[in-house]
């Protein structure tokens, strides 16, 4: 859902997150408890990221300066949408955010220079609990869209595929909540 755009000749106001709203949409507490700015150069491709669970970690992300091609994609162990995706274009201008269940991969590419995504969080950083699955894994078929290389972390680039980190146990079981 698109937030409501208060303009004047100053600019314009919008509310980016009620949680109250959200509550009511997702029938579930979230609790903020880290906030995290990405900043990247045109065609930088991050993820695709989750963590294990416990801890678990919900997000709302969203665009707070340029544009960029978000994705997610279902990496909960028996969900009947394991593998399949949703990509949406986030831009900075329109305001929408999207949420990201736990269990649920995430990665975006930028589409601006000097792009900023912000990430709000259901549980702060724990070290060792992060899933990285290589964004370029031909089984998960994601619509990046490249009109050159992206701009890629080592890190990211040679992730395993998810077929792997299923089999090393690194993916969090469904919950039985179908949003993804």
């Amino acid at each position: 859902m698109a937030p409501q755009h208060i303009r004047d000749t100053r600019g314009s106001f919008y509310e980016a997150l009620r949680v109250d709203d959200l509550e009511k949409e997702l029938g579930r507490a979230f609790t903020p408890k880290q906030i995290n700015y990405s900043v990247s150069h045109r065609n930088t491709l991050r993820g695709i990221h989750s963590v294990t669970s416990p801890p678990g970690q919900a997000k709302i992300v969203s665009s707070v300066r340029g544009v960029l091609k978000d994705v997610l994609v279902d990496l909960r162990i028996g969900s009947p949408t394991y593998g399949r995706h949703v990509s949406n274009v986030l831009d900075a201008e329109a305001g929408v955010s999207v949420f990201v269940p736990e269990g649920v991969g995430h990665g975006f590419l930028t589409l601006t220079d000097d792009a900023c995504i912000c990430y709000v969080l259901s549980t702060a950083h724990v070290p060792g609990t992060q899933v990285d699955i290589n964004p370029l894994d031909p089984e998960l078929e994601l619509p990046w869209g490249f009109t050159e290389p992206p701009l890629m972390s080592d890190k990211d680039a040679s992730a395993p595929t998810a077929a792997e980190a299923l089999r090393a146990g690194l993916l969090t079981p469904w919950s039985g909540e179908l949003q993804a």
